[in-house]
């Protein structure tokens, strides 16, 4: 099992109630072991890849109706 750090910036300006539902649901997904949002919109998720994988955490952030562009 590897742990993995994704980056993604979020395309448009997050409120304190939005990052709150984002981190909750990510944190509910099978490996994720850390999410964090910076003020400037940059999401930073730690997952371990027998739980989940880069694309679903992508898929669930457009799922919850966030835009963004992946850094690395």
């Amino acid at each position: 099992m590897a742990h993995l750090s994704t980056y993604f910036t979020l395309e448009a300006p997050t409120g304190a109630h939005e990052v709150k539902l984002l981190k909750r649901e990510l944190d509910a997904l099978p490996g994720v072991t850390s999410v964090s949002v910076s003020d400037g919109g940059c999401l930073a998720v730690d997952y371990d890849t027998s739980g989940v994988r880069q694309e679903q955490i992508r898929q669930k952030v457009q799922e919850l109706g966030f835009l963004l562009r992946e850094e690395t």
